[in-house]
């Protein structure tokens, strides 16, 4: 182990900046990078040529060894001191979403150590620097997201943060997804793209939609009571007796279900898949008098409804497959223009769900876009603990912290 790993082991208390931030800044400045990894160390103790050491090797850095060994105890004074810390090596270019060797996220040690992900000011501070690095990104990359790019060039130590794969739901978040740990893969299959989406058999259980053959979970009963809220939420500020909302991505219809009983004027259903398409038909939704079905992509249709002006919604979902968080930036246009002044917006927020720290790294980047159209986004948190699956009949879970931020977007 480096004397700079040593150092953030905080084998002397108390924590003072005499001791620790005056330390860790010499070592910096000396040209120590703060992302200097245990794995480095150890391939350069065994072949003294830290030139062969790949990312792949490379995970536990600095930030986590600080967050591995933070003393319960930590007093106020030394709180600041280890926030202090952070702050100089998010400073000196330290990752915020890198796995380490077991692999965990620093935000995963940090709420192991005992600190609230709410209100504990170093769990904040790290969301805060999510926040600010993917936002750096976009801008750097043109307005490409690329944390939530799931390609063979992202970094492999990058948690997920891509949005539920569509219908199934956003992130990195994040559509969902968690090799070999501490890597996760990348997202493949139906999931990575729409245009393999559209062309992959689905098929209907008692309580899923999945692909037929490898099982990616498209929707599935467990979000039964999530669906309840959302459609409670799409006529929270209806101001007539005749209110018209809009769902994109019918999947199971669950929140269809809910939207019938409450007798909206209009009811309508954008969905893009055939075998859906086909489902719809059967269950006898196309003979509904006040429900209209739009065939097709989202960005199709819903850019027709917006060029012919004739129709506006009182609220709106969104709930996907196989889109990612990029995709809901471009909706975000369609529904400034579709949405009534008094209008509500909502979605499946399975915004980098695999991950707590990525889940409210999302969170917050929603605040800041949504505002950016003159609107706000209000979150109701829900424990769903009771309610997560077992995951043991799909491929992989797409949904992994024990509670949701379900989100109510409106015009300030």
């Amino acid at each position: 182990m480096s004397e700079l790993h040593s150092l953030l082991g905080f084998s002397e208390r108390p924590v003072t900046r005499e001791r620790y931030v005056e330390t860790l800044r010499a070592y910096l400045r000396a040209g120590v990078p703060a992302t200097y990894t245990l794995e480095q160390v150890a391939a350069f103790e065994k072949d003294g040529d830290q030139g062969e050491v790949t990312a792949e090797d490379s995970s536990t850095t600095p930030l986590h060894v600080l967050a591995r060994s933070l003393p319960r105890d930590l007093t106020e004074a030394e709180r600041a001191v280890v926030l202090e810390l952070m702050d100089m090596l998010f400073e000196y270019g330290a990752g915020w979403n890198f796995l380490d060797y077991e692999g965990k996220t620093v935000g995963d040690l940090l709420l192991e150590s005992g600190e609230d992900s709410e209100t504990g000011p170093l769990y904040r501070r790290l969301v805060e620097a999510g926040v600010s690095a993917e936002l750096l990104l976009r801008k750097l990359n043109g307005g490409e997201i690329e944390f939530l790019e799931d390609d063979d060039e992202r970094d492999p130590q990058e948690c997920e943060s891509v949005e539920r794969p569509a219908d199934e739901g956003p992130v990195d978040p994040p559509v969902d997804p968690p090799v070999d740990p501490p890597v996760d893969p990348p997202v493949d299959g139906p999931a990575a793209d729409q245009d393999t989406y559209l062309k992959t058999t689905l098929e209907y259980t008692d309580d899923a939609l999945l692909t037929q053959g490898d099982k990616h979970g498209v929707m599935m009963e467990w979000e039964t009571e999530i669906m309840k809220l959302a459609a409670d939420t799409l006529f929270s500020s209806v101001e007539d007796d005749a209110p018209i909302v809009l769902n994109i991505g019918f999947g199971m219809g669950i929140i269809d279900g809910f939207i019938q009983q409450k007798t909206p004027k209009k009811h309508y259903i954008c969905e893009a898949h055939p075998d859906v398409l086909a489902k719809l038909r059967e269950d006898g939704w196309y003979e509904k008098p006040n429900v209209v079905i739009l065939e097709g992509r989202w960005q199709d249709t819903l850019n027709k409804l917006l060029d012919d002006g004739e129709v506006f919604f009182d609220g709106i979902y969104y709930d996907t497959f196989s889109e990612h968080y990029k995709d809901m930036l471009d909706l975000y246009d369609v529904v400034v223009g579709l949405i009534k002044p008094t209008g509500v917006f909502s979605f499946f927020n399975g915004l980098g769900a695999d991950r707590q720290i990525c889940y409210d790294v999302y969170k917050a980047i929603v605040e800041l876009d949504v505002n950016n159209y003159g609107m706000k986004c209000e979150y109701k948190k829900i424990d769903i603990t009771k309610i997560l699956p077992d995951w043991k009949n799909v491929k992989r879970s797409y949904y992994n912290v024990n509670y949701y931020y379900h989100p109510r977007i409106s015009f300030l």
